[in-house]
């Protein structure tokens, strides 16, 4: 062990935390299987990680469940639905295609987490595939997955991210306006928050 106490090396983590169970190593699979397609067919929103050359990014997704189609057992389809026009991920992957998905069930504490290589469609079909009210995604992120597996139940149950008893009230939080009027001198947060949720729902699709 260094002595700062930072951890430098596989062979001081492994000193520290052993041999991972059998279990935990089982689980991951190259594929989607029949298992983990009901997962994710039933998740209403995932997280989305990516790379680039500017740095990494973590981006929530979220529709009803299955809004994450399964082309095949090797292949993934995301919708980019109406945001901010940042599209960091989209930059990333266009830089590098590997990303990450983490897709939770509300209510269970399982989650099931995928690997894979992305690539950016404009494919007419596979656009109107996705088609809500008329309204077509930007592009369809393809998904080619690399390896499948389960989180277990413990960080979501330490969390007690289900519990009610635990939820936070939104007044005792910074709104989004206040946090922009705190970086920008001047910046009218009243109006701007007052304008979020109809501007939300008018954008959503």
């Amino acid at each position: 062990m260094t002595g700062d106490y930072k951890i430098r090396s596989l062979e001081e983590l492994t000193q520290i935390y052993g041999s991972p169970r059998r279990v935990s190593l089982i689980k991951e699979v190259n594929r989607i299987t029949p298992e983990y397609r009901a997962w994710i067919e039933a998740s209403p929103f995932a997280v989305l990680a990516s790379s680039g050359a500017t740095g990494l990014d973590c981006s929530p997704r979220g529709d009803a469940p299955g809004f994450v189609q399964i082309a095949d057992d090797k292949t993934l389809l995301m919708p980019d639905r109406p945001g901010n026009n940042r599209i960091d991920t989209l930059r990333n992957v266009i830089e590098d295609p590997r990303v990450a998905l983490l897709f939770v069930v509300p209510g269970l504490n399982a989650c099931v987490r995928v690997n894979g290589r992305a690539e950016i469609s404009i494919d007419p079909d596979l656009l109107a595939r996705f088609s809500i009210d008329g309204k077509l995604p930007r592009t369809v992120l393809i998904v080619a997955v690399d390896s499948v597996y389960f989180q277990c139940a413990r960080a979501l149950t330490r969390a007690k991210l289900w519990d009610a008893a635990g939820h936070q009230d939104a007044s005792a939080l910074p709104t989004a306006g206040q946090i922009l009027a705190g970086v920008e001198t001047g910046f009218d947060d009243t109006a701007y928050d007052a304008e979020l949720p109809d501007r939300i729902q008018k954008t959503l699709y």
